[in-house]
């Protein structure tokens, strides 16, 4: 089965208060979860004007404590810029707020500019990300994090976007937060004839009417660009926007298109997880709120009834 989730940046576009759009989103995604929505994962960034979720496990705590059946996920937490043993911490307790639900997503990150922010070497930044993953739970059985969390192993992702970081992911025995055909093979050079899974970002935003939607999206999404400039040089943001193209389609273009994008991968290993993002910043609520409803009125039954992957 593969669950369909959204995703969740908690941009707070001029004009609104940032509490607002926090309690807004929680209450959309309660919602959506009696909707039958199966997971909200959320990001992390630092720096940027429009306030880019910078505490993902914090946001992740909050989702758990308003919700009662659907995965928490990160996709992802920058680990190299935490202690092993704050994550550890942090993580832990998220599972244990949400019962075992959580799904810890890990990366590299990639903007120096963050990472200065808190003296972290982002020279080193692969090799502190897999000697976090390889500790984590050692941390937790003997005592030297506590409390342990509900989930015993607790799942774990590794968000990569080249052949390093998967195969990364694949040594580790985690999950690959990235849906490419071509990442696939590191992957499984990586984890050695180990069982995997895939999931990550299928990038649609469903209308009823695409092309009245697409007038709002444009405007959103050169608001979400402009947001990157002076975050970093130009080089390392063009690393961060390569979010694969966003269609805007009606929810039964919708299923087939991501059937279609997925089919590949599915026919290697099991496709556990597709999430999208739930708002731009600043797009309308009406607009918002009817992409929501036919994410899980109609992309998520659709994708239920023709599985595209195996079992989480």
């Amino acid at each position: 089965m593969t669950r369909v989730g959204l995703y969740l940046d908690l941009r707070i576009p001029p004009g609104t208060r940032g509490a607002d759009v926090y309690a807004r989103t929680l209450d959309r995604v309660a919602d959506a979860e009696r909707r039958g929505l199966e997971a909200a994962w959320v990001t992390e960034h630092h720096g940027f004007a429009d306030g880019y979720l910078p505490a993902p496990l914090t946001a992740t705590a909050a989702i758990a404590a308003r919700t009662r059946t659907l995965r928490v996920g990160t996709a992802v937490v920058i680990g190299p810029m935490l202690p092993a043993e704050t994550l550890a911490e942090q993580a832990a307790v998220v599972d244990l707020i949400s019962g075992g639900r959580l799904e810890l997503g890990v990366g590299a990150g990639w903007s120096a500019a963050e990472f200065a922010r808190v003296g972290a070497d982002h020279r080193a930044r692969y090799t502190t990300l897999e000697d976090q993953l390889r500790r984590l739970p050692g941390l937790w059985a003997d005592g030297t994090v506590t409390p342990a969390p509900v989930q015993d192993p607790l799942p774990t992702w590794v968000g990569a976007r080249g052949p390093r970081g998967a195969r990364l992911a694949g040594r580790v025995g985690a999950g690959l937060l990235w849906l490419d055909p071509a990442l696939v093979d590191p992957y499984l050079e990586g984890l050695g004839g180990r069982e995997g899974r895939l999931g990550g970002l299928v990038n649609v935003l469903l209308a009823d009417d695409p092309d009245a939607a697409k007038e709002e999206v444009r405007a959103a999404a050169r608001r979400n660009r402009a947001s990157y400039s002076g975050n970093d040089d130009a080089a390392a943001t063009k690393g961060d926007t390569t979010f694969p193209r966003l269609r805007v389609l009606t929810a039964d273009d919708a299923v087939a298109a991501i059937r279609e994008q997925l089919a590949p991968l599915a026919a290697r290993l099991p496709v556990t997880d597709v999430f999208c993002f739930a708002d731009l910043g600043g797009l309308p609520a009406d607009v918002v709120d009817r992409h929501l409803e036919l994410v899980t009125d109609v992309l998520r039954p659709g994708l239920e009834l023709a599985p595209v992957g195996g079992a989480p």
